[in-house]
């Protein structure tokens, strides 16, 4: 098996991955991860990941995953808003400087969506979208069998799209996917029904039988469903794979998200897709960043 090095940037913590890689299986040899401090300078932190990489040889690449704006194809870090400080910062380059070895850069939706096609519920595909419903709404897209980014690396922002005039805020937009279908769009559903409660704590009151927070769940499912049919429509995939919320929640989410689906897209579409929830659980983070070096190697 080949080793390869993995480093995963957010703006709470960060962490740094030891694995090996061989036909579509990764073993997890090692992860280190610190706190993000976002009023330390960009070279520090990198200077920290160098630190932990210098005990490792013989790897293949280094892959990185981190929050957008980004050029995947520079190896730009540009201006992710959770690290205010990460402005233009040419962290491939600094990265291959000092280890010799091609280093790879993806926002985290996109190399969620790698680790998920390859390693977990996406298997096989080969279109395949991976939503995050998680603190945000985005999409990463498996297309004819390779991801795709798009002009500026701004493909998949669907948490961006409005799906009705007015609504709960999402993406700096009211009644956006991202309004409906986020852990803080939940909230601003159950606001607008006069709870002030977390997705989380919504979930536990609808499976105590809660009316008002079924109904805030239907709402969510519902919107996700049109949602899932502009997808659907337009791209033709054969599977959407959907993290967090939907991935701990599903039995809540579903049916009204089903309903919409079937209601929205056209026939052909939605008989063939398939509606998943993620498989790698907490460590997507960990396989999201190694299957970016993995990916760019094997491009």
């Amino acid at each position: 098996m080949k080793k390869y090095i993995g480093i995963d940037i957010g703006g709470t913590k960060c962490a740094v991955i030891v694995g090996e890689y061989e036909n579509d299986e990764i073993k997890i040899i090692s992860r280190t991860a610190f706190d993000t401090d976002t009023n330390e300078e960009p070279t520090d932190i990198i200077e920290i990941f160098c630190e932990i990489i210098s005990a490792e040889k013989d790897f293949e690449a280094i892959g990185i995953s981190c929050g957008g704006p980004l050029d995947s194809k520079t190896g730009v870090v540009l201006c992710p808003p959770n690290l205010p400080k990460w402005i233009n910062v040419p962290i491939t380059e600094i990265l291959s400087e000092r280890f010799g070895v091609p280093v790879f850069l993806q926002n985290d939706a996109n190399a969620c969506a790698l680790a998920e096609w390859k390693l977990g519920a996406g298997k096989g595909t080969r279109n395949m979208i991976f939503l995050t419903f998680g603190t945000g709404f985005g999409a990463g897209l498996i297309l004819d069998g390779r991801l795709y980014v798009g002009t500026t690396d701004m493909a998949g922002e669907v948490g961006h799209i409005r799906l009705t005039d007015d609504g709960p805020e999402g993406y700096g937009k009211h009644g956006s996917a991202e309004g409906y279908c986020s852990g803080g769009g939940i909230r601003n559903i159950g606001r607008l029904h006069g709870l002030d409660k977390s997705a989380k704590e919504l979930a536990q009151d609808a499976r105590m039988g809660d009316e008002a927070a079924l109904e805030i769940y239907r709402t969510s499912g519902k919107f996700l469903g049109r949602t899932l049919a502009v997808l659907a429509d337009i791209l033709n995939p054969e599977c959407v794979v959907i993290g967090s919320v939907f991935a701990r929640s599903e039995e809540l989410l579903r049916p009204a998200m089903q309903q919409e689906l079937e209601k929205e897209a056209l026939i052909y579409t939605s008989r063939c897709l398939d509606v998943r929830p993620a498989l790698l659980g907490d460590e997507i983070g960990d396989y999201a960043a190694l299957m970016t070096a993995v990916y760019g190697v094997n491009l």
